[in-house]
């Protein structure tokens, strides 16, 4: 996390960042200038721009920090700005000793050596009056250069806004992560007042269902339950012959009062005759 002035300071930094390690390949001194390619270079002295042409929204961090209030309006949460900020870096110089190429590798040798910008680099570029104040080097997130690729149309539109300005080799780097912070100091969270930990095995009352395992209460399907059953008639154990016998005793003695029943309802039953005439015998009125 970082203040307003982040950008400008990531600037400054990434041309002194080139400045230290560039030089050692030339006789003389290479001048390394936080700016726009000039309109009339000066190529008796090799000279290096580094200019700043696009700053862009972080495509994974610009929505993590959507919700920093709470209901009633309360600042929890410090928002934060994440950016890109996307350079040309040009190189000038004779070109009848290649001056221009020579810098320009030298630049790529360095950024892919060092991708990431130091600490120190870092100090030593907020020592300037009009970086004061910078907390970059406090923050978190180093920032990251990483070689951006450029086809033949993106580049004539790119020095096509750069008005009377003659085109030179240049390459073209990202920055990436750049975080700007709100001014706003959220309202500090409420302490622990009382810790509850809770450390249960699976199985256990109120304990989470592990994945996949069926919980407790559950009913089985109708496979299941037929199969359960099955298997509970055959583990069962056999009764002993008294226990058997004892069984068969109540259901005995129901039969036998059933046909004592049964007999007794016949005798008293009214008997008939055997010359009894049958409905429908005229023989008998004769």
């Amino acid at each position: 996390m970082s203040n307003a002035l982040a950008i400008a300071h990531v600037t400054q930094a990434l041309a002194l960042l080139i400045e230290n390690n560039v030089g050692p390949e030339f006789g003389e001194a290479v001048k390394v200038e936080p700016r726009k390619p000039p309109a009339d270079p000066q190529l008796e002295q090799p000279t290096i721009s580094v200019f700043l042409h696009q700053v862009t929204p972080n495509t994974s961090l610009r929505g993590n920090d959507l919700p920093t209030r709470a209901a009633d309006g309360t600042l929890v949460k410090r928002p934060a700005a994440a950016l890109d900020l996307h350079y040309l870096i040009s190189a000038y110089g004779d070109e009848r000793e290649l001056v221009g190429q020579r810098l320009i590798g030298s630049v790529v040798r360095t950024l892919h050596e060092i991708p990431v910008l130091p600490k120190d680099v870092i100090e030593q570029a907020g020592e300037r009056p009009y970086l004061a104040g910078s907390d970059l080097a406090e923050a978190a997130q180093r920032v990251r250069f990483t070689p951006t690729v450029m086809d033949v149309d993106e580049t004539s539109k790119l020095w096509g806004m750069l008005y009377q300005t003659p085109y030179t080799l240049s390459v073209v780097y990202q920055a990436t992560l750049v975080l700007i912070d709100g001014r706003q100091s959220p309202v500090p969270g409420r302490p622990v007042e009382r810790p509850e930990v809770r450390v249960l095995p699976f199985g256990a009352p109120g304990a989470p269902v592990p994945p996949g395992a069926q919980p407790k209460g559950d009913e089985p399907s109708s496979d299941g339950d037929s199969k359960e059953l099955a298997k509970r008639e055959t583990e069962a154990p056999a009764l002993p012959a008294a226990k058997r016998t004892a069984a068969k005793a109540p259901a005995k003695a129901v039969a036998k009062t059933a046909a004592k029943s049964t007999a007794r309802a016949r005798k008293t039953a009214p008997r008939t005759t055997r010359n009894a005439p049958r409905q429908g015998d005229d023989s008998t009125e004769k």
